[in-house]
C-alpha cells in the first residue's frame, strides 16, 4: 500500500446537456495547462463521454497537492485514482 499523501487523486467535473462533449475537451485543455503553470506532479488529464448529455473532464493529482487544487478550481467531486 502506498503512504498516504502519494496517493493519486481523480477530480472531477461533470458536465451535462447537449454541449456536455464540446465543453468537457475545452475544459480538459485548460486543466492541462493548469498542470503547466502549477508545476503539478503528474501530467495527467482527459475527458470521458457517457452519453449524449454527460460528459466529464478530470485531473488526476496527488494527494498532497488535492486541497490547494480544490479550492483553485473547484471540481464536482473526486476518487482515488487506480490506473
Amino acid at each position: 500500500m502506498k503512504p498516504v499523501l502519494d496517493r493519486k487523486i481523480k477530480l472531477i467535473w461533470d458536465f451535462r446537456g447537449p454541449q456536455a462533449a464540446r465543453t468537457a475537451e475545452h475544459y480538459q485543455k485548460h486543466l492541462a495547462e493548469f498542470v503547466t503553470l502549477e508545476e503539478l506532479k503528474h501530467d495527467i488529464s482527459g475527458f470521458e463521454h457517457f452519453s449524449d448529455m454527460h460528459s466529464i473532464a478530470y485531473l488526476v493529482v496527488a494527494e498532497f497537492e488535492m486541497k490547494d487544487v480544490r479550492e483553485i478550481l473547484r471540481p464536482n467531486r473526486g476518487e482515488i485514482y487506480s490506473e
